[in-house]
């Protein structure tokens, strides 16, 4: 009778929360991260007890292999949702942290990338974070001067990989979420790395928020709805970076053209430059590193070539475009020509080797180059002659310095270095450029030139080259 008491006094609290979900008929799979802990239980209870979602329903546990007893919990795990009638999967990840990784954010970044794995087009996964872990989300990032987006803190919906991720219980109090474990009488799993203050979060949530709460008492209901002031701001901010951005962004080769962006005023510089880096997918840069953006390398003279590193990018300038090399695309970030490490306009840059040549096969129609590209041999009307491409010795080299070649329609021979410069091409982009050797003679530079002594114009008797990253 207690039981069923309890029952009647938490279901107004939960009434709705999973039916204001978009979780209509055009969701195909619905998955509860469920770690074993109270919270998780209680969501994948509250959906394994919603008809219309039980044939969707899966609920997932990663195993981060950090604990001794993640054996144990995964068998809980499947036991429980065997109880509920629910499909169970174990999913394993290395969440070993990377350098400049925190333990924490290397099992999030290991768990998020192992679910992404499972979404589909319209797939949900629902995840059960609650009320208190908004305010512990919003003030680590206040202890780490976050701007808009940080205290914004989680959001309730986001995109995530092909599906959508949801968080039904991110304004639902802790306490009604332990008042409904025991009403149900649920059984979950305690992990005893959450009572260890050695990490942030746990420091906070174990020594910090409840002495604030003793304060404040509705601390965690005050503090999410100055994340949602935060969030709104934010749209309304993300709306003029855009406006702003696409002014100065050149798609083509996702560069800012400096002359507009120093157009505009500091703080709006800064808010293109953020938004730059989201468009290719980096992580947002700290207020210093904007910083030292604008002042060491857009402001930079012209005569100079400065290069300024981060963790998997490198921001340079070349004539009136701002470009940011990322290694994610395997460009190489290496140093200008005749640059020495540890010169002042060099920071936190090594330099690369020098790339191996290679034959071309005969009868293949493409090959790899040594920076990851691709040149493939197509059928043209202007180009080199089909016949003396399959009978010569096609070799790809890299510049050594000092190559030259005869343009159609141009007297006289011309160095590579000028007729980069005359294209516009980045210095650092010039020694990736491949060199078609047919029988040691410079044939064609990748696809922008090729030599007099070898071009011709016939109908469906010549091969021009395509060069792929």
């Amino acid at each position: 009778m207690k039981g069923e008491r309890q029952k009647a006094k938490i279901s107004p609290l939960f009434e709705g929360i999973i039916s204001k979900l978009d979780l209509g008929d055009q969701r195909q799979k619905v998955y509860v991260a469920y770690s074993g802990g109270v919270d998780s239980h209680v969501l994948l209870h509250l959906c394994a007890s919603t008809p219309q979602l039980k044939d969707k329903l899966s609920a997932v546990y990663v195993d981060h292999g950090l604990q001794a007893e993640a054996g144990y919990w995964a068998k809980h795990c499947e036991q429980t949702a065997n109880d509920l009638g629910v499909e169970f999967l174990t999913l394993r990840v290395n969440a070993q942290a990377l350098p400049g990784e925190s333990p924490e954010e290397a099992a999030r970044n290991a768990r998020y990338a192992a679910l992404k794995s499972l979404m589909k087009v319209d797939d949900a996964l629902l995840l059960a974070q609650h009320r208190e872990d908004q305010l512990e989300t919003v003030l680590l990032q206040l202890f780490r001067g976050s701007g808009l987006p940080g205290l914004s803190g989680m959001p309730k919906t986001m995109a995530f990989g092909a599906g959508v991720m949801l968080r039904p219980l991110l304004n639902t109090p802790k306490q009604a979420i332990s008042d409904y474990a025991q009403a149900y009488q649920l059984s979950w799993v305690e992990d005893p790395s959450n009572q260890r203050n050695d990490y942030d979060r746990n420091f906070l949530r174990n020594a910090v928020v409840p002495l604030l709460k003793q304060r404040w008492l509705a601390i965690d209901k005050t503090v999410a709805r100055s994340a949602m002031h935060c969030a709104d701001a934010q749209v309304l901010v993300d709306d003029v970076a855009e406006e702003l951005f696409v002014e100065v962004f050149n798609p083509a080769d996702t560069t800012l053209c400096i002359s507009r962006l120093t157009a505009h005023h500091l703080h709006q510089q800064q808010l293109i430059i953020r938004r730059w880096f989201r468009s290719i997918g980096l992580k947002m840069p700290a207020q210093a590193v904007v910083g030292r953006i604008l002042s060491q390398v857009v402001a930079a003279a012209a005569q100079r070539d400065p290069v300024l590193s981060g963790q998997g990018y490198s921001i340079r300038r070349y004539r009136d475009k701002l470009y940011c090399l990322t290694n994610l695309s395997g460009t190489d970030l290496h140093l200008p020509e005749g640059r020495q490490a540890g010169k002042p306009d060099v920071t936190n840059l090594s330099g690369a080797g020098l790339p191996q040549d290679a034959f071309w096969p005969v009868g293949q129609a493409s090959i790899k180059t040594a920076y990851n590209q691709t040149v493939s041999c197509v059928s043209s009307s202007k180009g080199m002659l089909r016949e003396r491409w399959a009978d010569a010795k096609v070799e790809i080299r890299f510049r050594r310095g000092g190559e030259k070649v005869c343009l159609p329609g141009r007297q006289g021979h011309h160095s590579l270095k000028n007729l980069f410069q005359e294209a516009g091409i980045p210095p650092w982009e010039r020694d990736r450029i491949p060199l078609i050797y047919l029988d040691d003679r410079l044939a064609a530079v990748a696809d922008k030139w090729i030599s007099a002594e070898f071009y011709h114009e016939e109908t469906n008797g010549c091969v021009s080259l395509l060069l792929q990253s």
